[in-house]
């Protein structure tokens, strides 16, 4: 008797949409986000620096065949509005966080399951300290370390005690437009994936593209360098004593620009329930090796959901 493998049911497409979020009473800004699944607990996915919500397109449809799946692009990145540094807003994990928690109440409803890659973890973490009783547990693969943050700076490699330096020219408008223009090319930003990706056949012409359209937005280089220039906020290690929540950490082991070796450091903090390894992956695992990420995170989202009833 040939024996039937299960069949995971259907989902509902990935859908775009557009929120209009009320950062203040003066300020509003259009908020782009994708959703897909229409039952289950909520889940938020949140890019990293530089990306936005088409890094989590590989993920979204397993994750949203048992839930409801939102992919988010934080203020100023993807196709989210880029306000004036400073002058409209100010580009800090406070913002983020208080982003994603003002988008559980208008936009989810209610509480939601956080996940998040690089710096977007650090806003996921921030938003979960910030309004404990709208996340139910945060999962963060390959989080930032914030090294070049002036609390770290003193306990990295000589030269990168110049980072101060290249920041402050950066501000140079000139300069710092031009270095922009330099790095928002296809060459370019290929050449860095392939830093980042362990798995040279994950890097495509499409994830380039993708990469590329919102830099073309004429507001994209004040974005990016008032970012570069932030090196102030809150570490991980100032908000993992503080998440009232569960947290799972995945960690790309060959990633070159968050060592494993530190990020294991985060297994010791009692909200961390798992670190998980991910051999030979690199800074995106979600996006280089889908397969390997999304079993984890179902049945991190299953244990959760187990635990609610």
């Amino acid at each position: 008797m040939e024996l039937m493998t299960a069949t995971p049911l259907p989902t509902t497409p990935i859908v775009h949409h557009r929120w209009t979020w009320k950062m203040s009473d003066r300020q509003s800004f259009t908020i782009a986000y994708q959703k897909q699944g229409s039952s289950g607990i909520p889940v938020i996915l949140i890019h990293g620096f530089g990306a936005g919500s088409f890094h989590w397109r590989k993920n979204m449809p397993d994750l949203a065949v048992e839930s409801q799946v939102y992919a988010i692009d934080l203020l100023g990145f993807g196709q989210s509005d880029k306000p004036t540094p400073q002058a409209e807003a100010d580009y800090t994990f406070e913002t983020w966080g208080q982003q994603i928690l003002d988008f559980c109440r208008e936009v989810v409803g209610g509480p939601a399951l956080l996940v998040g890659n690089s710096i977007g973890c650090i806003a996921a973490m921030q938003a979960a300290v910030d309004g404990s009783e709208w996340v139910q547990g945060v999962a963060l693969l390959n989080c930032s370390l914030r090294l070049l943050h002036d609390r770290k700076r003193a306990t990295q490699p000589f030269y990168k005690q110049f980072a101060p330096l290249l920041q402050n020219v950066l501000q140079y408008k000139p300069i710092g437009y031009w270095f922009f223009q330099q790095i928002a090319q296809a060459k370019t930003v290929k050449k860095v994936l392939l830093q980042a990706y362990k798995r040279p056949e994950a890097v495509t012409d499409e994830l380039v593209d993708y990469l590329l359209e919102p830099a073309q937005d004429p507001k994209a280089a004040d974005v990016f360098l008032a970012f570069t220039a932030y090196s102030q906020g809150p570490l991980p290690e100032d908000l993992f004593p503080k998440l009232q929540c569960p947290a799972i950490v995945l960690w790309g082991t060959e990633d070159p620009w968050e060592p494993i070796a530190l990020g294991r450091e985060f297994a010791n903090y009692p909200a961390v329930t798992k670190f998980v390894e991910l051999p030979g992956l690199g800074h995106c695992p979600q996006d280089e090796a889908p397969e390997m990420v999304n079993p984890v995170l179902i049945d991190w989202i299953r244990s959760i959901e187990g635990a609610d009833r």
